[in-house]
């Protein structure tokens, strides 16, 4: 009887400086707080995406709409003075990186402009051992033919995309051939240029300006009027024959 009323007591005692509150408070703590936990770590928290929400509602207009010219303006000055004290290899790269970064401001390009900026590199790059020299109005290496054309990849009725490729070729010199790949959302008009080469920056410094050109094209959405599909034309190489005495 005297060890049933000591356990009594211990109870009643235990009870009375409030253990089973305590006790309750602790697991209640506990459970909230792993409920905010979840909430928010988690990630497909429903309190954090409306978090996300919200903070995507207020800072991504005001990032939009941020005139940034000012600092702009600043790391092309910087980059144009690195540039200066670079060594070739780097310089390269930061010049091609300068490059790049340029806003595109017209959102659509004809095939045929883009022809022309591809013709011009052609006159630049062109291999020119083995070409007659013309003297009609001056010494000057004979003109290259060169060609594009769009090919389309055959179309699947239930696709909502249409895919082509964009052949520039240069007979005289295959090194300057390229392939650029297309895509048209079937709604759309104009085409997307999926251009891709290395992401490594280091491959920077190995580019020409002609990728360089695609590269910012394709990076910045610009679209593609395929106001052409085919033509051929000749490009004169800029570089002269050297003089020769007889």
């Amino acid at each position: 009887m005297n060890l049933e009323k000591n356990i009594k007591d211990v109870i009643a005692q235990q009870l009375e400086n409030g253990i089973v509150e305590n006790l309750i408070a602790e697991q209640l703590k506990q459970g909230v707080s792993k409920a905010l936990e979840d909430l928010f770590a988690s990630y497909g928290g429903e309190a954090r995406k409306v978090i996300e929400n919200k903070l995507k509602s207020v800072i991504v207009p005001y990032l939009e709409t941020y005139d940034y010219s000012e600092y702009i303006t600043k790391l092309d000055h910087v980059l144009v003075e690195t540039i200066k004290e670079a060594s070739f290899d780097n310089r390269k790269l930061l010049d091609n990186f300068k490059n790049l970064m340029i806003e595109e401001k017209e959102k659509t390009m004809k095939l045929s402009d883009l022809f022309e900026k591809w013709k011009e590199y052609v006159a630049k790059k062109v291999e020119t051992d083995g070409l007659e020299i013309e003297f009609d109005d001056g010494p000057e290496y004979e003109a290259v033919e060169v060609s594009v054309q769009v090919e389309r990849n055959e179309d699947r009725s239930w696709s909502s995309f249409e895919y082509a490729t964009i052949f520039f070729e240069c007979e005289r010199d295959e090194d300057l051939n390229y392939e650029i790949p297309i895509s048209l959302y079937k709604r759309d008009k104009e085409w997307d240029i999926n251009y891709r080469t290395s992401n490594e920056l280091k491959s920077l410094k190995y580019l020409n300006e002609f990728e360089i050109l695609l590269m910012r094209l394709s990076q910045n959405g610009v679209k593609l009027d395929l106001d052409i599909e085919w033509e051929e034309d000749e490009v004169t190489p800029d570089e002269e024959p050297e003089a020769t005495f007889s």
